[in-house]
């Protein structure tokens, strides 16, 4: 089905199932294969060789790369072929090669991706990820089943990271990060196991954090990290200066909320 006074540019050789919804001024290019219950919002562009399988809803203004792979069953052995969903937000990059699965009804049953990320070549996506807005996963970055990704995250190439985890914003993994605990916000991280080096100050200052802001973040990690505290404590003692700072709520917030415990 496509949306009235569509401008489609359409390849020949592409295969659309008649449930499919196109919006305006979509490309659809050679050999790709849109299937059952798939809606592509206006102004995509699916490159050739890309499969998107639904129930998958795709936004407005994304661009999917070459041999992408969108929308697929998830990757766990208790799926019996129950109708889950893929939700993918605005003006998304994927390049070649990414894999994102919808999600189980074990959890949610949805896989959501947010606004304006950039998924470069290799990424895989597990079944019930949630994925915010403004991150980056550099090339071979994957996420395990059921993570959950904040706002502003950048994930160093062939990043991995652990089954219900959370990622904080505006934190930074290196290459070949092994991510098994959660990593809270601000935080860079490195190694395998993934442990803390430090805050994610350049990240901060490009998007827009004032000195203060960033010493403040600053002081936190060292309460975080640096005093001896246990996380309750550590907690308690944050929570004030949050009161001073509100650029360290995320941060209280995150810490109060229960997970898999932080990298230590």
């Amino acid at each position: 089905m496509y949306d009235a006074g569509s401008i489609l540019l359409i390849h020949e050789t592409a295969v659309i199932d008649p449930s499919a919804r196109i919006g305006r001024n979509v490309h659809i290019g050679a050999f790709s294969v849109i299937g059952p219950d798939v809606h592509i919002g206006d102004d995509c562009v699916i490159g050739p060789h890309v499969t998107i399988e639904g129930p998958t809803r795709m936004a407005a203004g994304n661009r999917v790369y070459q041999y992408a792979s969108i929308g697929a069953d998830p990757q766990d052995k208790k799926y019996a072929g129950e109708e889950t969903l893929l939700e993918i937000g605005e003006r998304n990059t994927f390049r070649e090669f990414v894999t994102i699965n919808r999600g189980t009804v074990q959890d949610n049953g949805v896989t959501r991706i947010g606004d304006d990320n950039w998924i470069m070549a290799y990424v895989h996506i597990a079944h019930d990820c949630q994925v915010g807005c403004r991150t980056v996963f550099a090339n071979g970055a994957s996420l395990a089943g059921h993570v959950r990704v904040a706002d502003d995250v950048i994930l160093g190439g062939f990043t991995l990271v652990h089954q219900f985890c959370r990622v904080g914003a505006h934190s930074f993994s290196s290459m070949g990060s092994a991510v098994k605990q959660d990593v809270p916000p601000f935080v860079t991280v490195a190694g395998n196991p993934a442990e803390p080096h430090g805050v994610n100050s350049e990240g901060l200052r490009r998007r827009g954090y004032s000195r203060e802001a960033v010493q403040a973040v600053r002081r936190a990690y060292r309460v975080l990290y640096k005093q001896g505290l246990r996380l309750e404590q550590a907690l308690e003692a944050l929570r004030p200066m949050a009161g001073e700072h509100v650029e360290l709520l995320p941060l209280v917030e995150f810490l109060a909320e229960e997970g898999r415990g932080i990298v230590r």
